[in-house]
Formats: C-alpha cells, sequence, structure tokens
C-alpha cells in the first residue's frame, strides 16, 4: 500500500526529469507528508492541438504534460466526490478487471513523481513508520491511473466543473521490503515510461504486458519519527532518520 509520500520537487526538477512538454500546472508547494485527497503532481501524455508542442511532438499527436489532480480516484459515474479518501491505491493484480479501474487502466494511465514514500512495519501492537527512496535519492515515477469528473451541480463554464482524480497502483513488496509491508507502488523506471503513459495504441500491449515488464523497485528503508503519522506535520525532519537501538527488528 502506498498511503503517504514526499514530492518536494519543483516544476523546473520535474521538466528535466519527465521530459515535459507543456506544464498544465506548476508542480503544488513542497510536501513531506502528501496525504489521500491532497493535490499532487501528474505526468500525463495527452493529445494536443499541433500550435501548442513542439514539431516533434506534433508529429505523433502527443505531448508529454505536466499538470495537477487530486489524490483518491472518483469515477466518472459518481454522483458526489466523497468516494475519493477510500480510492487512493488500486491492485495491479486486478487493476485491468475491476470495475472501478478498468477504463483508466486502459486509456487514463499516468506517472506520480515522489521523492519516497512511508510505509509502516507492525511489530505487536507498534507500528515503526519508514521512508523508502531510491538509493541514489532518484525521482521515483509511481504508476498511476486518473479520472477526470464532471461535478453536475456546476455550470459548464465553471473552472472547478472537472475534477481531476487519480490513484497509485501497488503490486506485492518484492522480499527486500517485505518485513515492512506487504504492498509496495509500481515504480515505472525510466525507460518504460513512455510505454507505460502511451494510451493512444488500440493494438498496443495490454496493461497486465505493461505491469508484468516493469520490474520489482530497488529502494532503501531507513526508520524516521512517528511525527509522520499526523497529516499536520510537515517539513524535511520527517524524513530524517532516528537512532534505532541495537538488536532491534529491522
Amino acid at each position: 500500500m502506498c498511503g503517504r509520500f514526499v514530492l518536494a520537487a519543483s516544476t523546473g526538477d520535474l521538466l528535466g526529469e519527465f521530459e515535459i512538454e507543456h506544464v498544465v500546472h506548476p508542480a503544488p508547494a513542497p510536501s513531506w507528508n502528501v496525504a489521500p485527497t491532497d493535490v499532487v503532481a501528474l505526468v500525463t501524455a495527452r493529445h494536443e492541438a499541433a500550435e501548442e508542442s513542439s514539431f516533434a511532438a506534433a508529429v505523433s499527436g502527443v505531448v508529454r504534460q505536466l499538470r495537477t489532480a487530486r489524490w483518491g480516484l472518483v469515477q466518472g459515474w459518481s454522483k458526489d466526490r466523497t468516494s475519493a479518501a477510500g480510492m487512493i491505491n488500486a491492485r495491479s493484480e486486478t487493476v485491468a478487471t475491476k470495475p472501478a479501474f478498468r477504463a483508466a487502466a486502459a486509456r487514463r494511465r499516468c506517472l506520480v513523481p515522489a521523492n519516497g514514500y512511508y510505509e509502516w512495519a507492525a511489530a505487536g501492537r507498534t507500528k515503526t513508520p519508514f521512508y523508502l527512496r531510491d538509493a541514489h535519492d532518484a525521482m521515483l515515477a509511481m504508476a498511476g491511473v486518473f479520472e477526470v469528473w464532471r461535478d453536475p451541480a456546476l455550470p459548464e463554464d465553471h473552472p472547478d466543473r472537472l475534477l481531476w482524480t487519480v490513484a497509485v497502483i501497488t503490486r506485492a513488496a518484492p522480499d527486500s521490503l517485505g518485513h515492512i509491508h506487504d504492498r509496495s507502488p509500481v515504480v515505472v523506471p525510466r525507460d518504460l515510461r513512455a510505454d507505460w503513459l502511451d494510451c493512444s495504441r488500440p493494438d498496443g500491449p495490454t496493461v497486465t504486458d505493461l505491469l508484468a515488464a516493469i520490474p520489482a523497485p530497488r529502494l532503501v528503508p531507513r526508520e524516521v519519527g512517528r511525527a509522520v503519522g499526523n497529516v499536520r506535520n510537515n517539513g524535511p525532519s520527517l524524513i530524517e532518520p532516528v537512532e534505532t537501538a541495537p538488536g532491534a527488528l529491522f
């Protein structure tokens, strides 16, 4: 599961890392405690008019965009926005077949940038938070699916009528991380990002095939303080390591 993460990168950082061609929305303010229903950054590959894109993008008709969305998927058929908090993750094993995610997995795939994410390891009655990151502190590209919900109570020209929401796809955690939690986000490596984002080819690889090709992430966990458990706490101190007593479980 992925229920909290860190995104402290600037718009400029994301432009280079994800080869962004069009900034629809700048990156949200840095946060070291991103929680469900927060606004997050989203990388998509969308069709745009040729004059809005570079020549290379115009040839393919697809432009890589940076925009924002609310974390927690609201399906297009939902009557209101209240389902978002419970739909923050989609399981890789069922994302292609479960009605809540099936259409988005086929036509609305995205990447959710993160510097790292948090997970809680259970030991008896206590839970210990860990921060998981790339060994070289490279940006993570978490696989996601998004929806665009239209609020029927607002007029067509209202700026808030369209609500973009997203869910992060998770998979069984590799052995190196399974002692902390049995699930981890699907992290898309750089050489597979274009394939994951490309939803334009009806004859392209299936979502199941794309997910099967993505290797397990190689992440480094470190124990952090319990302050991250409170969504009101924020700041870089949340990812600082804590001292672990000799002989501790992890």
